[in-house]
């Protein structure tokens, strides 16, 4: 195959360390998302001395908060442009690793020695030996199908709840319409968020896939059994805390609305608010957490591609 998903591989031809615009790009696009954070900062700042005073400060607090989240959200879409083109410098190195280790292709007696099957021990776990690349598993062609469709949806609902944050910031504070919009601004925000990030995790995903892919397709081109991780328990949690922080991120958004429709009664909708805010934070934590233990994965699974490498090389 010569295509990961959306992802087209880089041709065999092109040298393991060529440049993309990916990396540039992606830290110019969080830089530009630090810059919107650092204007709303500001924004807070100049507008915290009125809080109190008698002065309707709401709104303008609910203009900067939406910038600042907005801002973060910038800033994931550079993090995902920069691990597409870590994806592409993968596979570049996939193919350069596999010319050169196509000198050291066995024969004769080492051949049947390197082409057992079965299940075996590593020390980065357990793997099974077979004759040719193994299936792609279910969770990695979602991922390399999903990631695109969620980031895009994250970074629209994104735009539209800071379109609706700098609504709210037009309108009168204190009013059941204010309140309305900025119920709904906060649930849209937070709802592109844990999308950005979900789409971060697909990302992350289509890396191991691409480890995975990558790596049994170097063997197979030796002709040697092909040595396959399992998937660890790391890998499972992270699809676990994955879908628990999306399944979050969506539920925040549909109270969020419910808490709109409570604007026209103070106090209820304050009720509301005060434990929605919390909650929201669930999904976020719940996402990043799995993306800490998805980079757990890729490092073992990088770790157990350089002991096969080895042992081919061997």
């Amino acid at each position: 195959m010569s295509k990961t998903a959306w992802i087209e591989r880089p041709p065999r031809t092109e040298r393991p360390d060529a440049q993309t615009w990916h990396r540039n790009a992606g830290v110019a696009i969080a830089g530009l998302g630090f810059v919107l954070v650092a204007i709303a900062a500001v924004l807070n700042l100049t507008t915290a001395p009125d809080v109190g005073a008698g002065s309707d400060s709401a709104a303008a607090l609910a203009g900067s908060f939406a910038a600042a989240t907005f801002g973060l959200g910038v800033t994931k879409v550079g993090i995902a442009i920069v691990l597409v083109g870590i994806i592409l410098a993968l596979w570049r190195r996939v193919h350069a690793v596999g010319s050169a280790l196509a000198t050291l292709r066995p024969t004769g007696s080492n051949a049947a020695t390197g082409s057992r099957t079965g299940d075996l021990e590593t020390p980065y776990g357990p793997a099974t030996a077979s004759k040719g690349a193994p299936s792609p598993l279910r969770v990695h062609r979602m991922a390399e199908f999903m990631w695109l469709p969620v980031l895009a949806m994250g970074a629209m609902a994104l735009l539209a709840g800071l379109l609706l944050g700098l609504w709210a910031s037009s309108l009168s504070g204190g009013t059941a319409t204010f309140r309305a919009a900025s119920a709904w601004s906060q649930g849209t925000l937070f709802l592109g968020e844990g999308l950005l990030l979900a789409g971060i995790s697909f990302l992350l995903a289509t890396i191991l896939s691409s480890l995975r892919r990558g790596g049994a397709e170097v063997q197979e081109s030796l002709g040697v059994a092909v040595h396959t991780l399992k998937m660890p328990t790391t890998a499972k949690a992270f699809i676990a805390l994955m879908a628990l922080g999306m399944m979050a991120a969506i539920a925040q958004f549909v109270l969020y609305g419910i808490a709109a429709a409570t604007a026209g009664d103070p106090a209820t909708y304050a009720v509301w608010v005060s434990w929605l805010g919390p909650f929201r934070e669930v999904a976020l934590g719940a996402l990043l957490a799995g993306i800490v233990l998805a980079l757990a994965t890729i490092a073992r699974a990088l770790g157990f591609q350089f002991h096969r490498v080895r042992q081919l090389a061997a």
